[in-house]
């Protein structure tokens, strides 16, 4: 029988021509004007209901199936932007602006849907509705919380929803789909620890922050060590140090700037990671003759998969790729992602999808990342199928229906 996959084949090439075009034109978050035209005009040639304006760039597409006496309907995602980095690698479809590049596969991902919306407007097979989510922003700026506060499931109320996103690690034609937790919150910190500067050849007359910031840094590793359960999971970065003077060997600064994150997937973990990150810094300041000033900015949530319908991705997968292919205890990542907005207010999961490194052979947020062009008719199939095992047609496919049924209810 003829999967989704199968089907998407037939127009692999022109999906692979979309995607490397995307490549080519990067857009940073907000400003996915013309990646906006391009979803927009394919959906529209498709005979899909198009709307615009959600997030300013984002763009849904409805797709009735062949029946929706069921009522159901069921939310794909994916997002558009791109990342501000400059691409290294010489291809023919490299970035063609400086500072701005596909590097996490986005482009790789929207093709995909829209792969997928082909599929599914063309053949129907599904009773309820399905809305293709294109979303602007994930990178940076919270896009999915944006489109969920501008109406998005109040216009287009999916009672579930799915995204999946390209990882490198895992060969292609592998998914990994797990319940519960799968990306961790991403807050960050920003800490100025003032001193008294002085001559290098006078530390005594001088109260140094950059001695302050060294044993604050120190410090802050002990929310992980001897803060949290070791069971649990934590970290605390401190990935920039600055100080108010550069370029001579012998003042001691007044102040020293920090950044940093701090990644955590359970909400007790968050609250007590913020409160000891801003006690240890106060008071280790303090006991050296220092003032720290912090600036504690939370940033995306979690992203946690609900039981049922990670089990019911899992077992889609399965049907498609095979049971073999599916991992379903892949260790969660301490990336962060903002399609958890969606799965704070909605039933869902998120799928991680092998694509074996691709052509560039390296890891996501590398300068000479590409997308693996070989994965997109897996990818579009598989979302395919999520739509219609979760809204079967009654008398069509009646062992998928029910078997999907009978293991959502057992999840």
């Amino acid at each position: 029988m003829t999967t989704p996959v199968d089907h998407v084949r037939g127009y692999h090439a022109d999906l692979i021509a979309v995607r490397r075009d995307l490549h080519m034109h990067p857009e940073l978050a907000f400003t996915e004007n013309r990646t906006s035209e391009i979803v927009a005009g394919h959906l529209s040639t498709l005979g899909i209901e198009v709307h615009r304006g959600l997030a300013g760039t984002g763009v849904v597409g409805v797709i009735p199936g062949r029946s929706t006496a069921s009522g159901h309907a069921v939310g794909l995602r994916a997002d558009m932007d791109c990342l501000p980095m400059h691409e290294l690698a010489e291809r023919p479809h490299r970035s063609q602006h400086d500072g701005r590049m596909h590097a996490c596969g986005h482009d790789g991902h929207t093709t995909m849907l829209l792969g997928a919306a082909r599929y599914l407007s063309e053949t129907r097979n599904f009773d309820g509705t399905a809305y293709v989510i294109f979303q602007p922003a994930e990178e940076r700026g919270g896009g999915g919380d944006v489109m969920i506060r501008d109406g998005l499931f109040k216009r287009f109320p999916a009672d579930e929803v799915y995204a999946l996103h390209n990882w490198p690690e895992l060969a292609p034609g592998k998914i990994a789909v797990r319940p519960g937790p799968v990306m961790a919150a991403t807050d960050e910190v920003a800490i100025t620890i003032r001193g008294k500067g002085g001559h290098g050849a006078l530390p005594h007359l001088a109260v140094d922050p950059v001695v302050v910031a060294a044993h604050v840094i120190t410090a802050l590793q002990t929310v992980a060590s001897r803060n949290v359960a070791p069971v649990d999971s934590v970290v605390v970065s401190i990935c920039s140090l600055h100080t108010s003077q550069t370029g001579v060997h012998n003042v001691i600064p007044d102040a020293v700037h920090l950044l940093g994150t701090v990644r955590t997937f359970r909400a007790e973990t968050r609250a007590l990671a913020e409160r000891r990150v801003r006690e240890i810094t106060a008071g280790v300041a303090a006991a050296l003759g220092g003032v720290a000033e912090i600036e504690y900015s939370k940033g995306y949530p979690p992203t946690v998969n609900s039981e049922r319908e990670a089990a019911f991705a899992a077992s889609v997968a399965e049907r498609i790729f095979g049971a073999g292919n599916v991992v379903h205890d892949a260790d969660p990542t301490m990336g962060g992602e903002d399609f958890a907005y969606f799965l704070e207010v909605k039933p869902g999961a998120y799928v991680f999808l092998g694509q074996g490194g691709g052509a560039g052979g390296c890891l996501l947020h590398n300068p000479h990342y590409d997308f693996n062009d070989d994965v997109i008719p897996l990818g579009a199939g598989y979302l395919a199928a999520l739509a219609e095992a979760a809204m079967p047609l009654r008398g069509t496919a009646t062992t998928r229906a029910t078997t999907t049924r009978v293991e959502r209810s057992v999840a």
